[in-house]
């Protein structure tokens, strides 16, 4: 972990133009595997997170490293169960950013059980869920959009 301050705050309209940029990326689309159908509808994107943001149900926060902008991190529920999720702008991986922002974030959102979803082959969030306490409890198959194939995901679960 690089010496690197980093910061929550609850995300804003503007934000998601950046978060737009950064799943774009082909690298980290095709970790995070389940990605939209289409990524480059921008239109789409903004409507959609934009609805997230009025959703009582979705805490997203804006991550912050050195007062740069470099990611995201939120909490949704589905079908009544807490999940967790984020995204780290490219040039950011590998300082510890995601590991610590899902820290900030359980101090955040105390729901428990919560769980996190992450392709097969993507170490490196498993490793981030893994450093937080989560713990795998079962596999699932999908179609990945990133991908355009059905590939298998862990399911990690902190108690």
């Amino acid at each position: 972990m690089y010496n690197t301050q980093i910061e929550l705050r609850p995300t804003q309209i503007p934000d998601l133009e950046l978060f737009f940029q950064f799943q774009l990326n082909e690298e980290a689309s095709y970790l995070a595997a389940f990605t939209p159908k289409d990524p480059t509808n921008k239109e789409a994107y903004l409507e959609k997170y934009t609805k997230h943001l009025a959703d009582p149900t979705i805490n997203m926060q804006t991550i912050i490293a050195d007062e740069v902008i470099v990611g995201s991190i939120a909490k949704f529920e589905i079908e009544g169960d807490a999940e967790i999720t984020y995204w780290i702008d490219r040039n950011y991986w590998g300082k510890g950013i995601a590991t610590t922002a899902l820290k900030h974030l359980l101090t955040i959102e105390t729901a428990r059980p919560i769980q996190g979803r992450v392709a097969f082959d993507n170490f490196w969030s498993q490793r981030v869920l893994e450093k937080c306490g989560f713990v795998m409890i079962g596999k699932n198959k999908g179609f990945a959009n990133a991908r355009q194939a059905e590939i298998e995901e862990y399911i990690y679960k902190l108690l």
